[in-house]
């Protein structure tokens, strides 16, 4: 498995919130429901996203050896007006221009707390790259806009999401997650429409030991086989497996119990 540039990263950030913003004022209306995340508007998914993005911009931009709670961060909850696409648009904005700003003037090495471990600037710059990616799906699907996420992003954000699963199961975070274990279980989970060199096929065990993935073609329990971007956001329970496009093969039952227990 190998990451993307770290300035890759930093152009995603910038070009994914440039993306959101055009939702934000395409004239959906801000109160509408967000379908995959029904406990939230427009407007508030909008504001989740700017938040966790003036987070890691405090927390890079200051070098945080330590977490920073959110209620110390200014205009971390967006602007003072409520139901304003202008504001809310201005406010994404400068949120997500001085976020890419503090990750490149840190650079991908500089220590940096963070809540896995994995202590530098490019663990946020992978790890906000793909809370845009997934969270502007959402947008996109609450205003009926057409959503496609470049092939190499795509396939990264799927890596993503299987090592925090792997994490979350470490750290006993989730209710359920201890379930996702046990011999003779797999999911396959195969990209119709990449590039054969991206290899975009994940082989993912539940083991005793815990959840194993690696990249490739190989037999599984079930399979999940598509265009990548369907198949990245069925996986990240954004679609539903019977989405058009999507095939699933073998016992759809294991994949359903998946989505069921790996959520973050």
């Amino acid at each position: 498995m190998t990451l993307l540039a770290y300035n890759r990263y930093c152009d995603q950030i910038a070009y994914q919130v440039d993306e959101l913003r055009s939702l934000v004022t395409s004239g959906t209306d801000l109160s509408s429901t967000v379908p995959t995340c029904p406990d939230w508007t427009l407007e508030k998914l909008v504001r989740h996203v700017g938040g966790a993005l003036r987070w890691t911009e405090a927390l890079v931009r200051t070098r945080a050896q330590e977490n920073i709670p959110p209620t110390e961060i200014p205009l971390a909850g967006g602007p003072e007006a409520q139901g304003d696409p202008a504001a809310l648009d201005a406010w994404l904005a400068e949120t997500g221009r001085i976020l890419v700003e503090a990750l490149r003037d840190a650079g991908p090495d500089t220590k940096v707390w963070t809540w896995a471990g994995i202590l530098d600037a490019g663990f946020w710059a992978r790890r906000m790259t793909h809370e845009i990616t997934i969270h502007r799906a959402d947008a996109a699907l609450t205003a009926g806009r057409p959503y496609e996420v470049a092939a190499d992003v795509a396939a990264d954000a799927v890596d993503e999401w299987l090592q925090i699963v792997q994490f979350i199961q470490r750290s006993n975070a989730r209710p359920g997650i201890q379930e996702l274990r046990g011999p003779g279980r797999s999911i396959h989970l195969h990209a119709t429409d990449a590039d054969p060199g991206l290899n975009a096929e994940w082989v993912v065990e539940l083991a005793e030991d815990g959840v194993a993935w690696r990249r490739g073609h190989e037999e599984a329990t079930a399979a999940l086989r598509g265009p990548l971007t369907s198949v990245l956001l069925a996986f990240c329970r954004r679609l539903p497996l019977d989405s058009p496009g999507l095939e699933v093969l073998g016992e759809r039952e294991v994949l359903e119990f998946w989505l069921e227990r790996a959520a973050f």
